[in-house]
This record gives C-alpha cells, structure tokens and sequence, in this order.
C-alpha cells in the first residue's frame, strides 16, 4: 500500500475516532447507539451497539456472556456492565455488518410504558384545547412494543386507527420522588416511537384510553436507543409521513412539558425502572383532527423520524 493511500484511510478513521491501534473513542460525552437484533441466518437475539447512524454493530452479547442479549437487563446490570461494553467497542470486537441483521425493537419488556397526553402545543392548538396545568398520564401495555420496520395489525375492531410519532425516553436507574433537576441521572437516553391510536376506543370503554392505545403493534420503537450524551433533547425536529406525504412536522421545543419535568412528575406517584419507556407526546398534524379526518388503510407506509436519533417505517397490514 502506497503512502498515499495509507494516509487517506488513516484521516477516514480519524473522522470516526479510530485510533491507528483501531482502537475507538467511548469516553463518557460519546454518543452511543444500543439495539437489539437477530441474525437474517436465524438464531437468538442479541444486544449491539452503533456509533454512527446506519453503522455496523458491535455484537456486545456475543463477546461476553455476561452481557445479556437485551437492554432491560443490560440496564439493570448497572455501571460495571456498561463498561464492559464500552471496552469492547473501544477493542472493535465482534463487528456485524447492518445489512447482515434485522433490527428489533430496542426495548422489550420494560415494567411500563407511560404516555403523555396533549404535550406539544401545537397538538392542543389543532384541538382548540387550552395547554393542560400538570401532565395528561395514560399508558400502553408493553406488550404492544414492535420493532422499528415490523407491520402495523391494524384491528378489525376499529376504523379509526392514527399516527403520534413521539419521542421516548428510556430509564436508566432506578427512581423515585425525583426533582426535576434529577431526573438526567436516570435518564439512560431516547429512541422514536409512533403511538398508534385507536380513535374510535379512545372514545369508548368510558373515556378510558388504554384500549385504544394498546391493541396488538401499536407502539413501534426504535431503530436505536440513542444515549442522553449530546443530544439537545429540548430542539429535535419530530416528523410523520403518511406514503410519502408529510402529515406532522414539529420540534420538540414546543413541548409543554419538558423531559425532565415529566421524569420528575412520574417519580412521584411510581418508581422508575431501568428499561422503563415515556412517550413525551405528538405534534400536531394527527388524522383525527384533519379536515376532513383521517385514518389509516391496510397498505398505508408510515415514518416516523426524530432528527439524530432515527426513523421508522412500518406498512398497516
């Protein structure tokens, strides 16, 4: 290899904090990306690690076994676990190629998945609501968590079935009764995740919404979790496209409720888990609020993007 060419690849590992021992950069401000994922060749899942948007994994759970193969447990683990992992991407250990895998949701069996109701202003806008005083508190059963790219089952039940693309945050340790200027020390990061809503239940079973927000696949998340380091959770572009069309478009700078507050909120009346998912709420542009209203047919393709995190896409079958 000449010396030129040897000097282009070192500058292209530079720019990816690539050591020339092939050593990567995992200090404690670098983003990082965790998934779950399986083989297209079949097999177990697994828990990786990303850090690059569209990047190979590192295959954390197949280098040690005691990390485990899924990131509710790899939270529960705590510190001394995590830095196994960082060491073994540090190493480029066990590199899988993106194209080789089929990505899962990146959490599964979280002990709850909280929502928040009317917490972009521009979703209450569209409602000619007032903003609310104190967090709108439903929930989803985790059961309903599907991967980033899975099929949406739409119900035969209902014939009011819309899009939320929302931003998630995910727990990293255990809380409670935290004050708001706590909660980063137990947020573990954020993914994207679009709250599928049965309308038409959200009106029925008493004004209850637990029905209309759980039925079979209605909550995909993913594609990563992205951790908290770098991300300006308070100024994140939030879209929706309905086959190609551009249904909601937002920042999450227009939440009423930020982050932290809402980590804080819940604190008090439950305690935080690791792996514990809060959908933070929807901009407007929601189907059932459009003139005329609309909803979501079998073949329909939607995508749900969060700006530095990731984008889904899922056909209502």
């Amino acid at each position: 290899m000449n010396s030129s060419i040897r000097g282009l690849i070192k500058n292209h590992l530079k720019s990816f904090n690539v050591f020339s021992s092939r050593k990567l950069s995992v200090s404690k401000g670098k983003q990082m990306r965790y998934v779950q994922f399986k083989y297209k060749t079949g097999g177990v899942q697994h828990l990786g690690a990303q850090i690059a948007p569209e990047g190979d994994i590192f295959d954390l759970s197949a280098v040690n076994s005691t990390i485990p193969n899924s990131l509710v447990k790899f939270l529960k683990a705590g510190a001394d676990v995590q830095q196994k992992a960082k060491r073994i991407i540090a190493e480029g250990k066990s590199v899988v190629h993106l194209e080789d895998v089929v990505l899962l949701s990146p959490i599964t069996n979280p002990d709850k998945v909280a929502c928040v109701g009317l917490n972009y202003k521009g979703h209450c806008d569209e409602q000619n609501k007032p903003y609310p005083k104190e967090p709108m508190i439903f929930s989803k059963f985790s059961s309903v968590i599907t991967g980033p790219y899975d099929n949406i089952e739409l119900p035969k039940i209902s014939q009011r079935v819309d899009w939320e693309v929302e931003l998630a945050v995910i727990i990293g340790k255990k809380g409670k009764n935290l004050r708001p200027d706590q909660a980063q020390d137990i947020i573990f990061g954020f993914t994207v995740a679009q709250d599928v809503s049965a309308r038409d239940w959200q009106k029925r079973n008493n004004g209850q919404f637990l029905l209309g927000k759980s039925m079979d696949t209605f909550c995909p998340l993913g594609p990563a979790v992205v951790t908290k380091d770098k991300v300006d959770v308070d100024n994140l572009g939030i879209k929706c496209w309905v086959n190609g069309v551009l249904k909601q478009s937002g920042n999450t700078n227009d939440l009423v409720f930020k982050t932290d507050f809402l980590v804080s909120h819940l604190s008090q009346f439950v305690t935080l888990y690791p792996g514990d998912v809060i959908l933070t709420g929807t901009p407007g542009g929601v189907g059932m609020y459009r003139n005329p209203p609309e909803y979501l047919n079998k073949g329909d393709i939607v995508e749900s993007e969060i700006e530095g995190i990731g984008r889904l896409k899922n056909i209502c079958i």
